[in-house]
């Protein structure tokens, strides 16, 4: 028996989220939709012109966020990560810690710096589009992993926000052996069209001969296979994951369970915050298929967790959500 379903490394940014008008990003010279890093002033700037008021703080990072809805389904998670001894960074070991994250930093333990911060904007249409400043979290590195938990792990999944520093693929690379050499399955989010596009040639590193699972949404899969349809996507896929899940936003999702193609239905919902939605299918599709659910009736709960999320704003569901999609999910 492991002692862990999920073991995440990934980047830890306190997510600050924000409505916007698309008259924002024109007037600032904001790229809508995507995330682009930014130094601390660039970010700093553009909160002061942000109405502060409406601002939702939670602990983020498109790991954590995958890991923390592992734990609210009722799963045992552990996360990797590097905060600062700073507000902020205390701020995000306490709200792991309130979502039942394993962790192995203590506040005692931090090291001086800043904490990332990952400023969210969310438009009318429900996209979001973030602006990252990453802090101390840009220095994740082979040192920031802890072994014995990715060891103890029926699996490690990599977010791709860490290919984009030398220091955090060569984690993601350690990471990944680690687990294939102690029997823990591989599991990888692309996290982002920009990652796939800019770093494509680092990502064929990591991934190497295959890894046990992919997420990707429809972009992310074309851009990195350089297909024109999902149906020639996908069976390039098969190439380099054993397993993968295609998220197709509206129109549900695609999973490959190593034979067959499986359609996941979409859950009608009106959308209105798009942010954590991938986040939250893959926490929820990892939670299932290591907790005894078939890769459909995974697919199903992880459909319905991020119609949920869509639905209202902010990326992490309320702890009595979650219990009532499971119990919608096994009646």
């Amino acid at each position: 028996m492991k002692k862990y379903d999920v073991t995440g490394i990934g980047n830890a940014l306190v997510d600050i989220e924000f409505k916007v008008s698309d008259q924002f990003f024109w007037d600032n010279k904001v790229e809508k939709g995507l995330m682009t890093l930014v130094d601390e002033d660039r970010q700093n700037h553009l909160m002061k012109v942000i109405n502060h008021e409406e601002a939702k703080k939670q602990a983020g990072g498109s790991a954590a966020n995958s890991v923390v809805a592992v734990s609210q389904f009722g799963g045992n998670s552990y996360y990797c990560f590097r905060v600062a001894n700073d507000e902020l960074g205390h701020f995000y070991l306490k709200d792991l810690n309130d979502s039942g994250v394993s962790i192995g930093l203590a506040p005692e333990k931090l090291e001086d710096g800043v904490t990332g911060k990952c400023l969210v904007m969310v438009t009318e249409d429900s996209e979001r589009t973030m602006n990252t400043f990453l802090g101390i979290t840009q220095n994740f590195s082979v040192n920031d992993l802890n072994e014995s938990a990715i060891k103890d792990s029926k699996y490690l999944f990599i977010e791709g926000y860490l290919i984009t520093s030398e220091n955090g693929k060569t984690a993601m690379k350690h990471a990944k052996k680690i687990a294939e050499e102690n029997g823990v399955k591989v599991a990888l989010t692309f996290s982002d069209p920009a990652m796939v596009k800019y770093f494509r040639e680092p990502f064929d590193e990591v991934i190497g001969a295959s890894v046990d699972l992919l997420f990707a949404n429809e972009e992310e899969a074309l851009l990195f296979t350089g297909k024109e349809s999902l149906a020639e996507a996908r069976e390039e896929m098969k190439k380099v994951a054993k397993h993968f899940v295609i998220t197709m936003g509206k129109n549900g999702a695609m999973i490959f369970d190593g034979d067959t193609f499986i359609d996941i239905e979409p859950y009608k919902t009106t959308a209105i915050d798009s942010n954590g939605a991938g986040d939250m299918f893959a926490g929820a599709f990892l939670y299932g298929i290591t907790n005894g659910h078939s890769y459909a009736s995974s697919g199903k709960l992880a459909s319905m967790a991020s119609s949920k999320i869509v639905s209202q704003f902010g990326p992490r569901l309320k702890w009595h959500e979650a219990k009532e999609i499971l119990a919608r999910l096994n009646p």
